[in-house]
């Protein structure tokens, strides 16, 4: 299983801060998890799919859409953080 967190503005449009998931073997990168939550529909393939840019995670290192994900990872969606 992967452990999934959502942070900020896309937490609040998942309705859920967390969750556990068991995609099918086909999910191997971070962009396959994207699509396949999006394909499951419900608050966090809406909040996924509203994100105009997603920044993501994976064991708590920012890492791209490319990122092979692992049994046991921790994978984060986050919106683009600004500061000034």
């Amino acid at each position: 299983p992967l452990r999934v967190l959502y942070f900020a503005s896309i937490r609040e449009r998942a309705g859920i801060a967390a969750e556990e998931v068991r995609p099918p073997a086909s999910v191997a990168r971070v962009a396959d998890l994207i699509a396949w939550i999006e394909a499951r529909g419900g608050g966090p393939a809406a909040a996924l799919r509203e994100a105009p840019m997603l920044r993501c995670a994976v064991n708590q290192e920012h890492v791209d859409l490319a990122a092979v994900l692992a049994a046991g990872d921790e994978v984060a969606f986050f919106p683009p953080v600004t500061g000034g």
